[in-house]
């Protein structure tokens, strides 16, 4: 047996991730509705794409950007449900430490990545409603590629060095992590560093990213409710929001689940540490599952692109 001096020196090479350490029995229970959620987002968003790709008539800016937003939802739940399916199934508790920055990069970077969709689709709506007659003009297959060239650059860069951080500390002793994800802050706290740059850098560059895309997304809808009030023909301002109600349900998704777990971060003393750990998980699962599901409901004609898609299978 290592001498208490040794074990706490020796280095790190991979992590154990311990899903719900007050509640393990409930594991293989709760992996059936998590498997439910992890197929249906999989399948939905799979056949969104497949619907957009397959649909001549889908070809415009705003569904390029919404199969984008499904392919940032596909990466998030491979990158975090497998692994903890594997947990819940088979006991599957070890992740190589480059496995567990890497989820983290992908976690960071991916979930400002949809924030950052979710703006640019708030600008699309923005074009569209206040200066309709300009929208064939200004939102072009130019504008996507140009947008999604933004939202992958700003975010992946800002969120790059969160787990690079992460990964230049020290861990010298415990490698178990109390969650069933790669997070920031549960990772670092092990370490036997000073970790106060490091929360500081995310906490920092985290809202910042959100933030800044919330703020537009509330201006943009902002200036769309009073141009909307100002439209005098019957039925048109009716209309006029109706083609905003899909993106708007999405938008409450997102920000709802998110602004949850944050709150339950904060009051992490009067809850159980379950409960952050389980919102955290849902929120790579939830938003993915709606998504499509909503646009595939709400919108005439990615619904009769599936009714199509399906008539060929």
């Amino acid at each position: 047996m290592a001498s208490p001096s040794n074990y706490s020196t020796a280095p790190v090479s991979e992590f154990l991730l311990i899903c719900f350490p007050n509640y393990q029995s409930w594991q293989h229970w709760l992996s059936l509705p998590l498997s439910l959620l992890f197929l249906l987002a999989m399948g939905a968003n799979a056949t969104l794409l497949l619907t957009i790709q397959l649909e001549a008539s889908l070809h415009e800016p705003v569904y390029y950007l919404l199969s984008l937003l499904s392919l940032l939802d596909i990466v998030l739940c491979l990158t975090v449900i497998p692994k903890v399916l594997a947990i819940f199934w088979f006991d599957l508790r070890s992740i190589s430490f480059s496995a567990c920055f890497l989820q983290m990069f992908i976690m960071n970077s991916f979930l400002t990545m949809e924030s950052c969709t979710f703006m640019v689709m708030a600008y699309d709506r923005y074009v569209a409603i206040c200066h309709p007659l300009r929208y064939p003009s200004m939102i072009t297959d130019h504008f996507v590629v140009r947008a999604t060239i933004f939202v992958v650059a700003r975010n992946g860069l800002f969120s790059l060095p969160v787990p690079v951080l992460s990964s230049r500390l020290t861990y010298c002793a415990e490698n178990t992590i109390k969650n069933c994800i790669c997070t920031n802050l549960s990772v670092s706290k092990l370490s036997c560093d000073d970790i106060t740059f490091n929360r500081l850098y995310q906490f920092v560059a985290g809202w910042t990213l959100l933030g800044s895309d919330l703020i537009l997304i509330v201006l943009s809808y902002s200036f769309i409710l009073k141009a909307v009030l100002r439209i005098k023909a019957e039925g048109a301002a009716a209309k006029a929001l109706s083609t905003c109600g899909s993106h708007f349900i999405l938008i409450l998704f997102f920000s709802t689940v998110l602004l949850v777990l944050v709150i339950t971060n904060l009051a992490r003393k009067r809850i159980p540490p379950d409960v952050p750990i389980l919102l955290n998980i849902l929120h790579h699962l939830i938003p993915p599952a709606l998504n499509p599901i909503v646009y595939g409901v709400r919108t005439k004609e990615i619904k009769q692109g599936i009714q199509k898609l399906l008539r060929r299978l």
